[in-house]
């Protein structure tokens, strides 16, 4: 498992050790939409290992050929360029979701296509679901609940959510998705699994991806003032990006009754001050912290209910925040170190 970290290879020791991803007799075709991403390029190492054969489709808005350049050495691997905006005609088993900006800036910088991405792209997949009678999970988010007024979130709550504000491409955008999702699930029986991702961190995160964890990091190994927005009492709850993984795999596998949604992430919660003082902390930064404005519809909390997700897939979080965050550092040291701070592409 070269291509994977160390707490990768203990993730899909787990892994298999529970059966949850076995080596297949005949490889399933699977589809990761937006696998040079962070996510995706996580995913689909895991499932290349495991003997799967992968097309990784990415616009590479956010996505980074870089990402996935080290999987070309599997021949069940596939490359295509593709905004899912469009439609596709593959033939496939399964399909991961994962198309779409994901941060602030990143999905503000264009809110129509990210509106796109989400709607028309989600139906795009589904089509190409039910044409193939293949499962889909949809990456969906814990921007559903919005600015919340339940605590911890639930599955059942509706959230509060505000549909024209800068955020609202996205969080409506996702909320839309699962509509589609759970209609192509009644009207069509396709094989649906929605899961909720809470913030999710850890290796091949973008310098310039504009969530608190990169933005702290980033800032503190530059020397520069680490700048929280608020007073820092607003809370996060962190999952490493391998635990999420672990999670995608778990709910891919689960029963067909199994639909979601379905939450993924650390219930471990922290104010975004507790986080600028570990990663202080762990970088040995000298870095000022200084307050900012609070971005409009900026949540004031965000902790996930799991016992879903422990009682149906057996499946908590196994790493804490400071392991991540120590690993995390080390990306992004040995990143900034070698790119200055530039972003490279690899053709």
């Amino acid at each position: 498992m070269a291509y994977l970290s160390n707490f990768s290879e203990h993730l899909a020791k787990s892994i298999y050790e529970d059966k949850v991803l076995q080596r297949p007799e005949v490889p399933k075709r699977i589809l990761v939409t937006g696998g040079a991403g962070f996510l995706g390029s996580h995913l689909c190492g895991l499932l290349l290992e495991a003997g799967h054969q992968v097309i990784c489709a990415d616009n590479f808005s956010t996505g980074l050929r870089q990402n996935v350049e080290p999987l070309k050495r599997f021949d069940n691997f596939r490359l295509i360029a593709h905004d899912i905006v469009e439609p596709i005609d593959l033939a496939i088993d399964e399909i991961y979701n994962l198309a779409c900006p994901a941060s602030p800036p990143h999905y503000q910088a264009d809110p129509i296509h990210t509106t796109k991405t989400c709607v028309l792209g989600s139906l795009n997949m589904l089509e190409l679901a039910a044409r193939h009678g293949a499962r889909i999970l949809q990456a969906s988010t814990s921007e559903i609940y919005g600015d919340p007024q339940v605590h911890p979130q639930v599955e059942s709550y509706w959230g509060n959510v505000n549909p024209f504000g800068p955020r609202s491409c996205y969080d409506e955008g996702k909320r839309c998705a699962e509509t589609l999702f759970f209609d192509f699930h009644r009207t069509r029986q396709v094989e649906i699994k929605v899961v909720r991702i809470f913030n999710t961190y850890g290796p091949r995160m973008r310098p310039d991806d504009g969530r608190v964890v990169s933005n702290f990091i980033v800032q503190a190994l530059k020397g520069e003032d680490i700048t929280i927005y608020g007073d820092g009492s607003q809370t996060r709850s962190f999952c490493f990006v391998d635990d999420l993984i672990d999670g995608f795999v778990r709910v891919m596998a689960s029963p067909a009754s199994l639909t979601g949604p379905i939450n993924l992430g650390n219930p471990g919660e922290f104010t975004i001050g507790e986080l600028a003082e570990q990663v202080v902390g762990l970088t040995g930064s000298r870095s000022r912290i200084v307050y900012r404005p609070l971005p409009v519809d900026d949540p004031r909390q965000r902790r996930p209910d799991i016992s879903l997700a422990e009682r149906e897939l057996g499946w908590r979080p196994r790493i804490d925040l400071a392991a991540g965050l120590a690993q995390t550092i080390g990306h992004f040291d040995t990143l900034l170190a070698r790119t200055d701070g530039e972003l490279m592409e690899v053709a």
